[in-house]
């Protein structure tokens, strides 16, 4: 469902090119369940942007079903990931003032979805995540395993066909990480959707069942393994 052809990046300061990514090529199936690892300067952050249609390539192409995001104006950009692409990141981004239902109905408001789809939608991706019974109270109230629920049944609303989570358990403790890769983890095999994870994190990234590592802005691995949770 998503492939990168011949992708690279280019960033220019001060008449100076840095190569941030170079000539990369890789294929993601419907449904898979992929770590993109390396380390800081590697370009695994840059990639996960232009995979996700947050910024375009210098060069090569992004093909998502098929189309080229290349020949899609910005406004057919944003609806894209709007209606196909959810995020999830290590900063939660809610509105702390705003109650739990309001922060997770915002894409749905931003698509101009009528009240009862983004009442139903709201509740079932709530219900998927274990905080259902949340709906009202205020996001600055939650404890910050709840905040990362919240961010993933924000995520899953609106059904998109592929999820990225960058660094989704970095500002967890141990045992609330733990919980949240679980619920990313069953969300990514009872549902299908596609997840993605953008992770420093060695111990994540071993379980998942695809590990896509770069260095230097290249793919030096790309292993596809069976995996028991």
């Amino acid at each position: 469902m998503l492939e990168a052809i011949n992708l690279s990046k280019t960033y220019t300061s001060e008449g100076i090119d840095y190569h941030v990514l170079k000539n990369i090529n890789l294929k993601i199936d419907e449904g898979e369940c992929a770590a993109i690892i390396g380390k800081s300067g590697s370009g695994k952050s840059t990639l996960m942007h232009l995979l996700a249609c947050l910024d375009t390539p210098s060069a090569g192409s992004i093909m998502f079903d098929g189309e080229d995001l290349s020949a899609l104006t910005e406004h057919q950009r944003d609806l894209l990931r709007n209606e196909k692409i959810g995020f999830v990141f290590q900063q939660f981004f809610l509105n702390g003032r705003e109650t739990v239902f309001e922060n997770v109905v915002l894409p749905m408001r931003i698509r101009g979805a009528d009240q009862y789809r983004l009442t139903k939608d709201a509740m079932e991706a709530l219900e998927a995540v274990g905080i259902k019974d949340k709906e009202e109270k205020r996001a600055k109230d939650l404890s910050g395993g709840e905040k990362q629920r919240v961010c993933i049944a924000r995520a899953l609303v609106g059904k998109p066909k592929i999820i990225f989570a960058d660094e989704p358990t970095g500002n967890l403790d141990s045992n609330t990480s733990a919980e949240i890769e679980k619920v990313l983890f069953e969300l990514n095999r009872e549902t299908g959707i596609t997840l993605i994870i953008v992770t420093h994190d060695p111990d994540l990234a071993g379980k998942c069942p695809r590990i896509i590592e770069l260095k230097d802005g290249e793919v030096i691995r790309d292993e596809k393994r069976e995996i028991n949770l």
